[in-house]
């Protein structure tokens, strides 16, 4: 009897993992609304400066920055979305609703912890491939050594996209 109540209690003690699950929405939704926020911020100085006939001097540059920074923003939103949905998945319950559209049982589906680890390393790596690019844009390259790094770094992101692309299809 006392095995059975303890394994009953141990058992019941996975619902502590939806304080994960609703953070992990919480701070979704906000990096949701902090990155919507930047785009518009975006539109508003576009705007602005279209209007006043200004031309700051690297304008598309820091558009194309800003506009990446929320990118990435929405895609470190989209892990938090993984990430809870699969703990809920995995530690509460089948989420019945995802059966029922086609996309969201597919991509939302979590069946174990190291699928879990793999869609969240996935969309990691896509975060860190957009911030590189973000940190490029402003970065000013003086010698040709220089311009070597920066297209064996391309380099080397274009060939771990590409395994990154062999082992999803597996």
């Amino acid at each position: 009897m006392l095995e059975k109540i303890f394994e009953n209690s141990l058992w019941s003690s996975r619902f502590i993992s939806i304080l994960a699950v609703i953070f992990g929405l919480i701070g979704a939704i906000i990096l949701f609304l902090v990155a919507s926020k930047d785009i518009f911020d975006v539109a508003v100085y576009v705007y602005t400066t279209i209007v006043t006939g200004a031309h700051p001097e690297n304008f598309h540059e820091d558009i194309v920055a800003d506009i990446i920074g929320a990118v990435d923003l929405y895609l470190i939103a989209v892990v938090m979305l993984i990430f809870s949905f699969g703990i809920y998945e995995l530690f509460i319950s089948k989420i019945d609703a995802a059966d029922n559209v086609e996309t969201g049982s597919t991509i939302l589906a979590i069946h174990s912890l190291d699928q879990l680890k793999d869609k969240i390393a996935k969309v990691i790596v896509m975060v860190l491939v957009v911030n590189f690019f973000q940190r490029v844009i402003h970065t000013e390259f003086t010698t040709p050594l220089e311009m070597m790094y920066f297209a064996l770094s391309i380099t080397a992101l274009a060939v771990g996209l590409y395994f990154l692309g062999k082992v999803q299809k597996h």
